[in-house]
């Protein structure tokens, strides 16, 4: 399940700097409904999985919250996929 949280929240991330570059007008706003439907659900996608989990890894509130907090930061995606490596790395078992 982490792996897939991992997905999303590099997807909504990278989605969400697709839609500031709309308001930028780095992007034409004639994809402002596409690139708003496909992040709304990625939003969406990520709140709930960031409460399963949050509730897998017995992560504490204050974790959920700063994930949260994550979601709507710009390029906060970066810190948050380098927390969740390091904690997928520190749980795969060493093979030699």
């Amino acid at each position: 399940m982490l792996k897939y949280f991992r997905a999303i929240s590099i997807l909504e991330g990278l989605s969400f700097l697709a839609i500031l570059s709309v308001t930028l007008g780095l992007i034409s706003r004639e994809f402002v409904y596409q690139l708003g439907m496909a992040h709304g659900v990625l939003f969406m996608l990520y709140l709930i999985l960031s409460l399963v989990v949050s509730n897998k890894q017995n992560w504490s509130i204050l974790m959920w919250l700063s994930l949260c907090l994550a979601s709507i930061i710009p390029f906060a995606f970066i810190p948050v996929e380098i927390y969740l490596s390091k904690v997928l790395a520190y749980r795969k078992p060493a093979t030699a």
